[in-house]
């Protein structure tokens, strides 16, 4: 569904007037247990909504992790492109899912607990802390849950660390009561931004996070897996992209990742090469609505739009036949005399995500998809989990219909042929003995712009079958980035708590980027 921009101006407004924007604000809200009653929780809900989309530093990390979206360039912008650490990035997750929504939904779970009259609230905050907190450990690993959000409610100001285990097992329990409890005859939350109050559709969503939840899990431990896997298709999962969990932007509330992109850094990322031969390797159609090229590029300047036709040497093509993306593993002196060598003006000369398309600043979020959920249904079939039952091809197909139809409906400019959907379709049925990989390569680029997400199913499944990047200076020993070191914030001021988690999850000391966490069997 799209959001109004009527909610957006006035719950995001009011959200940042009356928690004052910051962590400040927010903290003196709870201080006051009348100021705490007297506010609606269903603002605070909507601000924990919002926050959920992915800042701009998935750009730099998860994207350049899953090898989609790269940049040669080091100092701010060092990352995945490197494989190195850049801790002024790597807080950027935490900042954002730990301390925005997972606090937000905290404090409207605490306001409306035991409120028979708020109950589908109570359930949907639940479902919201839910999907906060699976960023957060599928980032960082063990994380501040069960005392998650209690600076200011319990006096809770240095939070133990839980195990993701412990964490996982939660969620799981959570999603499913949380979804089972939503209730079409209770109170209907009709400014919810999200849905509109719509409980089949937040019904539909919460069993959908759970069926990814538990996917996650499945590798390291079945029999946890298996029983949320049956409830979460018994329960009802999303049907159409009309359940799909995503946020309309606009320029009052713009798209976090375009942001960089349509501005300060919108010369120096670049589709990667993996990315853009798989595309074209396969004739997908999707390639011709999310690149540009401007061909004979020297300069940030020439990727400009308003020199088509007005600059001869410059040629501004979105043919997927022209687009050649930058190869994992080159800095930005290295991949200048790479550009040489094979023919091109510049690296400024390699295809770019296009701006005015699939990231303009008002291009839509999506966080839990239709189409993300039909195929972690068709790989719970072919690996007879939790019952999964069905055609397995028939539900690939609809995936990639479903995504395509996201492309072609929900981005400006975008529309993808039905003739061309429908051949790329009859040419890419299930091969028996590769469906985890079709299934899973499918995931990868069908969560194109969802970098956690895109970021957490490679490491979960292992596909695509991505190179490691070639890069000589890296600050791991494996072939990928398996985690992210925790915020240097928590150095400060959850120390102990966080000393005690390196220890348990086997650091020694060391908060690196090669320990795997626990679901990550492979």
């Amino acid at each position: 569904m799209k959001m109004k921009n009527l909610a957006i101006n006035i719950f995001f407004v009011m959200g940042l007037l009356v928690m004052g924007g910051c962590d400040e604000g927010f903290d003196e809200l709870n201080k006051s247990k009348t100021d705490v009653t007297a506010l609606d929780p269903a603002i605070v809900l909507n601000q924990a909504i919002l926050t959920t989309v992915q800042r701009g530093n998935a750009l730099p990390l998860e994207m350049a992790y899953v090898q989609q979206i790269v940049t040669p360039n080091s100092g701010v912008l060092t990352g995945g492109n490197y494989n190195q650490v850049n801790v002024t990035l790597t807080n950027g997750n935490w900042d954002n899912a730990y301390l925005e929504v997972v606090k937000h939904a905290v404090a409207v779970i605490n306001l409306t607990e035991g409120d028979t009259e708020r109950a589908n609230l109570y359930h949907m905050a639940r479902i919201i802390k839910a999907y906060g907190m699976m960023i957060i450990t599928d980032t960082y690993g063990d994380a501040p849950y069960s005392e998650a959000g209690q600076g200011y409610l319990s006096d809770i100001t240095t939070p133990k660390y839980d195990s993701q285990q412990s964490i996982y097992t939660d969620i799981l329990n959570e999603l499913q009561q949380a979804s089972a409890g939503l209730s079409a005859s209770g109170k209907i939350e009709t400014s919810d931004i999200l849905y509109s109050g719509d409980i089949v559709k937040w019904k539909r969503m919460g069993y959908s996070l759970l069926l990814r939840a538990a996917m996650r899990v499945a590798d390291v431990s079945p029999t946890i897996a298996g029983p949320a896997i049956g409830a979460a298709i018994s329960g009802g999962l999303m049907q159409s992209n009309a359940d799909n969990f995503m946020l309309t932007h606009d320029n009052n509330y713009p798209n976090q990742v375009a942001g960089p992109l349509t501005s300060n850094e919108s010369a120096n990322y670049y589709m990667t090469g993996e990315f853009v031969d798989h595309l074209k390797n396969t004739n997908d159609p999707r390639l011709a609505s999310m690149a540009v090229r401007y061909i004979g590029a020297k300069s940030g300047t020439d990727q400009n739009n308003a020199i088509a036709g007005t600059n001869p040497s410059i040629t501004i093509s979105r043919d997927p036949a022209d687009q050649f993306g930058l190869p994992m593993g080159f800095d930005n002196e290295t991949a200048a005399v790479y550009a040489t060598n094979n023919g091109f003006a510049s690296h400024y000369d390699f295809t770019q995500v296009d701006r005015t398309r699939m990231v303009r600043i008002n291009a839509p979020s999506f966080m839990v998809t239709y189409a993300q959920t039909q195929l972690l249904l068709a790989e719970a079939i072919v690996r007879n989990l939790g019952g999964a039952t069905g055609d397995v091809n028939a539900l690939f197909t609809s995936a990639i219909r479903a995504n395509m139809d996201v492309i072609s409906n929900q981005y400006v400019g975008t529309t993808i042929a039905q003739a061309d959907i429908d051949a790329y379709v009859a040419a890419n049925n299930i091969v028996p003995g590769s469906e985890l990989e079709q299934i899973n390569t499918e995931y990868w680029i069908s969560s194109f712009l969802n970098g956690p997400e895109a970021w957490a199913n490679f490491r979960r499944s292992d596909f695509p079958a991505l190179a490691p990047n070639p890069y000589p200076f890296q600050d791991i020993t494996g072939d990928f980035v398996t985690r992210l070191p925790y915020p240097i914030s928590e150095l400060s001021a959850n120390k102990d708590n966080l000393d005690a988690a390196l220890s348990a999850q086997g650091f020694n000391g060391n908060d690196d980027m090669d320990t795997r966490l626990w679901w990550d069997m492979n």
